[in-house]
Parts: C-alpha cells; sequence; structure tokens
C-alpha cells in the first residue's frame, strides 16, 4: 500500500501522468514548422535549470504557461505583453507546431517552447525563484473519480511550483468543470506556500489578461461554467 506522502511527491506525478500522449497525425505545416522554427522557438529538455535570459537576450519577468493546447491564448499574451517573456509547456506536437508558425508569422522573439513533461521541466529546467507567473486553464479534469489521482493540480505539484515562483508570483487556474475547480480551490486553499490573491476561499473574476479562446467558448456553448482562481506565493 502507498503512503500518502507518497501519493503527492513529484516522483509520483511523474509515474501518474497527468496527460495521455494522444498525438495524433500532424500537418503538413505543423510538420514543416519544427523543421523550420524549433531552433529558434524550441527547448530541448535537459536535466539542469536552463538560462532563459540567454534565450531572450535580456532580463525580464518569466511568465509559464502549462498545457497551451493550440497555443492561441499565449500567442496572444505574448502580442499584447511585450515586456515579459513567455514559457510554454505542451506535450502535443500538433499544437507545438501551429504555435510555431504563428509566433513565426509575426517574427515573435519573447516565446520559447518545451515539448515535454511539465512537472520534469518544473522540477529539472527552471530553477527556484524563476517565474513571476504561472498559468493552468483548462487542463484535462480527468472527471470520472477512479482517473481523479491523474490531475495535475495537486499537493505536491502545486509546491513544487511554488518553489520555482519569485517572491509574490501569481499563479492563475481556470477551468470549466465544476467539480475540478471545487478540488483545485480545496488544493489551494491548503497549500501553505500560497495565498488566496482575493480572498481566501474565494473564485477569481475572468482577468483581462485571459482571453476566451475557441475552446472555452466551445465549452460555454455546452453549458459549462468557467472558474477562475488567482494564489500569489506567501
Amino acid at each position: 500500500m502507498q503512503k500518502q506522502d507518497d501519493a503527492q511527491s513529484p516522483d509520483y506525478m511523474r509515474r501518474i501522468r497527468s496527460f495521455v500522449l494522444r498525438e495524433g497525425r500532424m500537418t503538413p505545416a505543423q510538420q514543416h514548422a519544427f523543421e523550420a522554427h524549433w531552433s529558434r522557438y524550441g527547448i530541448d529538455y535537459r536535466t539542469v535549470p536552463h538560462d532563459f535570459h540567454a534565450n531572450f537576450s535580456r532580463e525580464a519577468p518569466l511568465v509559464l504557461e502549462i498545457g497551451f493546447g493550440n497555443g492561441e491564448a499565449l500567442a496572444w499574451a505574448s502580442e499584447h505583453d511585450q515586456t515579459r517573456d513567455f514559457i510554454g509547456i505542451e506535450v502535443h506536437g500538433p499544437g507545438v507546431g501551429r504555435l510555431m508558425n504563428a509566433l513565426a508569422a509575426r517574427d515573435a522573439n519573447n516565446v520559447r517552447l518545451y515539448k515535454h513533461d511539465a512537472v520534469e521541466v518544473l522540477e529539472h529546467a527552471i530553477a527556484p525563484g524563476t517565474l513571476a507567473e504561472a498559468r493552468i486553464w483548462f487542463p484535462d479534469p480527468w472527471h470520472k473519480k477512479r482517473h481523479n489521482k491523474r490531475r495535475l493540480i495537486q499537493p505536491g505539484f502545486v509546491a513544487l511550483l511554488a518553489s520555482r515562483m519569485a517572491p509574490n508570483g501569481l499563479l492563475h487556474l481556470a477551468t470549466d468543470w465544476q467539480a475540478y475547480a471545487e478540488h483545485m480551490l480545496e488544493v489551494m486553499e491548503a497549500a501553505p506556500d500560497w495565498r488566496n490573491a482575493i480572498a481566501p476561499g474565494e473564485y477569481a473574476e475572468k482577468p483581462a489578461w485571459r482571453i476566451e479562446t475557441h475552446f472555452e467558448r466551445r465549452g460555454l456553448k455546452l453549458g459549462h461554467g468557467v472558474w477562475d482562481l488567482l494564489y500569489r506565493t506567501r
């Protein structure tokens, strides 16, 4: 029988993945993106802390988006917030390729991408105190009870994330599954490294910086609500 502490550790998160890699077939344009643009926008995963300031040739606040999907929100954010640099993590190749093409089309300079597991990137490639903000928008809710253990937002994960944040760093979570929103709120309210940026136990209004994506519009048409949560490191 596994100990409870083990079930919340980053090692446990690596054994029980919060994603299923259904790669799908990339379009020729998405495949071309890896050939033409990965050397500019991609970061190959290594098990040592990465020097992001060297990538961007400047020192600016770093914003991390985990699981950016097709990259719609990350592309918009990086275009409309030129004072900060953005790191995106996504395991699915078609979305990474689509985003790289969008970035290359406008010659974006403030975005770099990982195609790798976010837990491993956080644990090994991002040094403590590096991130000004982290965004996790609409992660897989794993809505079946037997799959709840696969949810990304767990005590061990948010503790690891907190260790990578700069002082007063911001974590922005969003989901369109009420049960997952309640789970997120429970985990975050109990997390010793985080404080609710609105008020204890409260959800946030949708911030202006989170655009309504195609994915979100589809959920709203299906009658889903949307819940935002904002937390800062203590």
